[in-house]
C-alpha cells in the first residue's frame, strides 16, 4: 500500500484566517492592556490527559504570562457537572474573563451564560456553548477530519473497510464526525464495519482494550480514522500487538512530539495525521479573550488553520519533534490570528 508525500492544503486554509475587524485608525483602537496584572482569567478545562492537552495549557500560560495576566486554572477532569460548578467558582472570585476549553454543551450551555450574565468575558475553545456573545475558538475541526480523510482516499481508493473512532456528544468530534459521514456518502465503496471509542482515562489505553476487541471480530479493516491523536495512540497499540501494521493504515488528527515519534517508527501504521501546534491554539484563545477584555471583537469564530502531515514527510524531513516541524512548517511557530499591534507575544 503506497504512502502518499506531504500535500499542501495553502488554498484550502487560507480563507479561514479570521482577521480583526475593527475602527479605520489607530485612534479608534480599544487600549492595551496596561493594568493586565490586575487582569484576571480563568481557564476550566473538561479534558487534560494527553500531550496536546499539555501543549494547549502550555500556550496558554506562556501567552497570558506574556501580557501579563493573572491566570487562574481550574480542571474537572472529564466530570461535566464540576467543570459547571468551577465556572461558578471563577465568578465568585471576580475574575474579569474565562476560557472554557472543551465540555458538554448540556452541561456549560447555562454556566457559560452565567458568567456573561455577571459582565465576565468568555470565550469557548472546542465547545458549543450556544452564546452569540462567547466567540468560538477551534481549529476548523472539519478540515481536520476531511484533510485527513481526503489523504486516505488518495492512499487507498475510494473502496475500504473502515474502524471508526467517535464519542458524540464533544464539540470537535462532531465536526470531525461531519466530515466522515460526508466521505461515506460521497464514496459507496467505503465500509464502515465497527464504530468504538471512549473518553475513560487513560485514554489511549482505554480505546486499545476496546480496538483489539474490534479488530478481531472484523479481520477485514484495513483503514482506521481515529480523529484524535490519544485514539490514535490506542489504535496503534492494538495493531501492533496483533501484527497488522502492515495491513491497516491509521489516520487521525492533532500530533505531539510522541506521536512524531509513534508514526515514525519502522513500519507504523499511522501514516497521516492533521493538525494545528495545540500550544498556538492556546495562545490565540487568551489573545481573542484579551481582545474581548479591551472592547475588540475577535470574531465568532476564530480559527486557527490546519496543516496535513504525513509520515513521509516526517521521514524524509528527518522531523523528530515539534520544535523540527515548526522548522520546517512555519505556522505551527505562530498563526497570525488575533493579532493587534499592541499585543506581545510569547518568547520563541
Amino acid at each position: 500500500m503506497f504512502r502518499r508525500t506531504f500535500i499542501k492544503y495553502s488554498a484550502i486554509t487560507a480563507g479561514l484566517f479570521v482577521g480583526l475587524t475593527g475602527a479605520a485608525s489607530a485612534a479608534d483602537m480599544p487600549a492595551p492592556l496596561d493594568n493586565a496584572g490586575d487582569v484576571k482569567i480563568a481557564l476550566v478545562r473538561y479534558l487534560s490527559t494527553g500531550d496536546f492537552f499539555q501543549s494547549y495549557l502550555s500556550g496558554v500560560e506562556t501567552q497570558a504570562a506574556a501580557i501579563g495576566l493573572d491566570l487562574r486554572i481550574f480542571d474537572s477532569r472529564q466530570d461535566a457537572a464540576l467543570q459547571a460548578d468551577m465556572v461558578d467558582q471563577a465568578i465568585a472570585l471576580g475574575v474579569d474573563g474565562i476560557i472554557i476549553q472543551h465540555g458538554l454543551t448540556e452541561s456549560m450551555k447555562d454556566a457559560a451564560q452565567r458568567a456573561v450574565d455577571a459582565g465576565i468575558k468568555v470565550v469557548a475553545f472546542d465547545v458549543n456553548v450556544e452564546n452569540d456573545a462567547i466567540p468560538q475558538i477551534e481549529q476548523s475541526d472539519y478540515l481536520l477530519g476531511k484533510m485527513a480523510l481526503d489523504q486516505a482516499v488518495a492512499d487507498n481508493g475510494d473502496s475500504f473497510t473502515a474502524g471508526y473512532v467517535y464519542v458524540p456528544g464533544i464539540a470537535p468530534l462532531d465536526r470531525r464526525d461531519v466530515a466522515w459521514q460526508e466521505t461515506k456518502a460521497a464514496n459507496p465503496g467505503i465500509k464502515e464495519a465497527a464504530m468504538f471509542g471512549t473518553l475513560d482515562n487513560p485514554i489511549a489505553n482505554s480505546v486499545a482494550n476496546q480496538a483489539r476487541s474490534v479488530l478481531q471480530a472484523n479481520p477485514t479493516i484495513n483503514v482506521v480514522f481515529a480523529p484524535y491523536d490519544e485514539f490514535a495512540k490506542g489504535v496503534k497499540i492494538a495493531v501492533d500487538e496483533a501484527g497488522l501494521t502492515d495491513d491497516i493504515d491509521i489516520y487521525s488528527a492533532d500530533v505531539s512530539t510522541a506521536d512524531i515519534s509513534a508514526m515514525r517508527e519502522p513500519g507504523s501504521a499511522w501514516v497521516a495525521t492533521v493538525a494545528t501546534n495545540p500550544a498556538v491554539v492556546g495562545e490565540v484563545s487568551v489573545r481573542s479573550l484579551a481582545l474581548l477584555l479591551t472592547g475588540e471583537n475577535p470574531g465568532a469564530n476564530v480559527v486557527v488553520p490546519p496543516t496535513l502531515i504525513t509520515q513521509d514527510f516526517l521521514n524524509e524531513m528527518d522531523i523528530k519533534n515539534m520544535e523540527d516541524l515548526g522548522e520546517k512548517m512555519p505556522q505551527f511557530k505562530h498563526a497570525d490570528v488575533a493579532m493587534t499591534d499592541w499585543m506581545p507575544l510569547p518568547p520563541r
